[in-house]
């Protein structure tokens, strides 16, 4: 791979979905070159210029397929659910007593392990009067591969072992294998999963109370950061929380929200 091949490969992901790849040549390149064999292609340019030509699309999904990295896991940064449940569900089931509609976004699915936590903990907050309450939650992702995954719902078992017992047993099914489960339909249905582009423009015709955008930053400059964090602050209710990963900051100025703690942001009401 030529610099100016990775070059066009960086600025084509850059422009497209906002993905800062500008210093990891030797990942692309790792992960790309057997892909590139195998696909009959002679070299990186000839590979672009068949990526830029597929009207279809294949081409690019299976490129940010491959360079983005999805690795979550069940309870992860599990004090985001438990601030959740313990001070914003609480604040929002009184405010939304009315309406009993409640918005949700979580805006990097992945394999769907997030989206089904909070699916879960609001089955568990709202208890019986779960049913008349909408707590849908809206799951998107850039990659179509692992958003398929995400829809079959299906883990191994050492990986639902961290959750807690009566959510195993109350929203998970062993399959014959003995070695996978998979999600009742009662919690699939509560996930709602769509391929999305956080470059794109927000399409969503209500405000949400609820986003959660764990750990998808950091593939992100410093200035689409500040645009994406405003667009994110422009779609959500006053008062709505705003979660990021831990190990993620804000930029001061880059929206006017309230830090409530680390990783947990709130807009004014």
């Amino acid at each position: 791979m030529t610099n100016e091949e990775f070059n066009r490969i960086a600025k084509f992901l850059k422009s497209t979905y906002g993905i800062d790849m500008a210093e990891k040549k030797e990942i692309v390149k790792g992960r790309l070159d057997n892909y590139i064999r195998a696909g009959g292609w002679s070299d990186y340019t000839s590979y672009m210029n068949a990526v830029e030509k597929d009207s279809s699309g294949k081409l690019e999904k299976e490129l940010v397929n491959m360079l983005t990295t999805n690795h979550t896991y069940f309870m992860r940064e599990f004090e985001h659910f438990d601030f959740l449940k313990q001070e914003v569900l609480p604040w929002l089931k009184q405010k939304e007593q009315r309406t009993r509609d409640l918005s949700i976004w979580c805006g990097a699915a992945s394999s769907g392990e997030e989206p089904y936590m909070l699916a879960m903990l609001m089955k568990d907050f709202f208890g019986l009067e779960h049913e008349s309450w909408d707590t849908t939650v809206l799951a998107t992702d850039i990659s179509t591969e692992v958003l398929q995954k995400a829809q079959q719902g299906i883990y191994k078992q050492e990986q639902i072992n961290i959750l807690p017992d009566t959510w195993k047993r109350r929203f998970l099914n062993p399959l014959p294998d003995g070695m996978h489960y998979q999600m009742t339909p009662e919690i699939k249905k509560e996930v709602l999963f769509r391929q999305f582009n956080l470059m794109d423009n927000f399409p969503f015709r209500r405000k949400m109370h609820i986003v959660f955008l764990r750990n998808v930053m950091i593939y992100f400059d410093k200035e689409t950061k500040r645009q994406l964090v405003q667009k994110v602050y422009n779609t959500m209710h006053p008062g709505a929380y705003f979660f990021i990963g831990r190990t993620e900051a804000l930029e001061k100025g880059a929206a006017p929200f309230e830090m409530i703690q680390p990783s947990i942001f709130r807009k004014p009401l």
